[in-house]
């Protein structure tokens, strides 16, 4: 006779590995043109100066400089304002 009672099956197991999602450079860090400064999955921060929007969302600098994030106030469709995080290279 066994010990240990059998344990139940599962259909739900598995994981998937982390996308590794964020920001990757911070307010104050000198990066160079072609630098990933945020790799995000939609728009949750926008482009300023100095930086440019890829086709997956990922926001990189187009000239050499220093990382500075600011609070900006966007108006909706609606006129409702909303604060969107703008990442810009100086």
């Amino acid at each position: 006779m066994s010990k240990v009672k059998k344990g139940g099956t599962v259909k739900n197991l598995h994981d998937s590995p982390g996308q590794r999602l964020g920001v990757k450079r911070f307010s104050g860090e000198a990066v160079k043109a072609g630098n990933v400064l945020v790799r995000q999955r939609g728009m949750t921060k926008r482009p300023g100066e100095g930086a440019r929007v890829g086709r997956d969302y990922t926001i990189y600098a187009v000239r050499d400089g220093e990382v500075e994030f600011h609070q900006t106030r966007v108006r909706r469709f609606s006129g409702h304002r909303v604060r969107r995080t703008v990442v810009s290279v100086r």
